[in-house]
């Protein structure tokens, strides 16, 4: 399975970015309001600059307090992504994803963000091959 096959079900127009100079308080408000555990920084919102995730917000209000939250985000991003593209596949994913400890990979094309998926929609997207595998499977040994 590839990755475009998973962009093409989720729900949802686009990728929501933050900017470079958005606060890390205004980009927890964004994840909360959308319900995401990350979301992209962009310069210009099309071309990923970092992520920030939910454990980066964590993990420095821990260390600094709360003065963390005034300040940009890309103070705290993570600035080396790993990507993938819509050709990309659905195992590989899923082993880059549980090998580097992470939730959350920004699908991109020529550069240009296209799309972002998560561990969750990989493990579903496998689970359902899976389960169409075993029926074919059933299916030829019932011979249907």
């Amino acid at each position: 399975m590839l990755v475009q096959e998973i962009l093409k079900s989720k729900a949802g127009s686009g990728v929501v970015t933050v900017s470079l100079h958005a606060s890390v308080a205004e980009a927890a408000k964004v994840m909360s309001e959308n319900r995401f555990g990350t979301v992209v920084v962009s310069a210009d919102g099309e071309y990923p600059d970092g992520i920030l995730s939910e454990r980066d917000i964590v993990r420095e209000l821990a260390k600094a307090g709360s003065s963390c939250l005034d300040k940009p985000v890309s103070g705290y991003m993570t600035r080396e992504l790993v990507t993938c593209t819509s050709q990309s596949n659905v195992g590989q994913i899923l082993k880059q994803m549980t090998d580097g400890r992470f939730r959350h990979m920004p699908v991109v094309e020529d550069g240009k963000l296209i799309g972002i998926i998560t561990l969750g929609d990989a493990v579903k997207a496998q689970l359902a091959q899976v389960a169409m595998e075993k029926n074919a499977l059933q299916d030829m040994i019932m011979g249907h």
